[in-house]
């Protein structure tokens, strides 16, 4: 099976959601700098959503450049990334609208940790669909940001009950995060390099 479609579908639904967050910002009542100035949590939601779907997709190109067959298990394991995905926009507009609130913190928290968790069963599953995928295989690891993430993520999930400096702490933790993945996964680059040089 060719993975064409499946990178064709993925790219289509991602270039979906942040478009959907774009069109779910409200435009400001009045004309001038203050009126704008209050919308302030909802853009700063919406940056960092971007920013998030953003890494995702970068490493999710880099992630198909692995892929050599692809499999039925594989279809529905990135199917279920998509679909944590897909909750962003829902929780992105949550929490600009509540001034970051707790609850609606908590919530982006979650469905940032289940997206990670998501793209944890992507790659095994790409690994499992056929050997030819063992590049991938090559590639991951337990580097420092692998564990220090899920961290961030329950920390994120966590903060918010602790009052208004645990809603700043929880942005953070989900910036800080976001900032550690900012750069395509490289060791990806390192192992296709390796093998493009060792098939010439």
């Amino acid at each position: 099976m060719n993975k064409s479609r499946m990178e064709a579908f993925s790219d289509g639904v991602m270039a979906i959601i942040i478009t959907i967050m774009v069109l779910e910002l409200p435009r400001p009542e009045g004309h001038d700098w203050s009126t704008l100035s209050r919308l302030w949590p909802t853009l700063l939601s919406y940056a960092i959503s971007f920013i998030y779907v953003g890494i995702y997709w970068n490493n999710h190109h880099h992630l198909m450049h692995t892929v050599r067959r692809v499999g039925g298990q594989m279809l529905w394991a990135n199917l279920h990334l998509l679909f944590w995905l897909s909750l962003f926009p829902y929780v992105t507009g949550w929490a600009g609208d509540s001034h970051f609130a707790p609850v609606p913190m908590t919530c982006y928290g979650i469905v940032a940790l289940l997206c990670a968790l998501a793209w944890l069963l992507l790659t095994r599953a790409i690994i499992a669909a056929h050997p030819q995928n063992g590049l991938l295989a090559q590639a991951m690891g337990r580097g420092l940001k692998e564990m220090l993430s899920p961290v961030g993520y329950i920390v994120a999930i966590v903060a918010p009950f602790f009052g208004h400096i645990g809603v700043v702490v929880a942005g953070l933790a989900l910036i800080a995060v976001a900032l550690a993945w900012l750069i395509p996964d490289r060791r990806i680059e390192r192992v296709l390099q390796t093998a493009t040089q060792t098939e010439q």
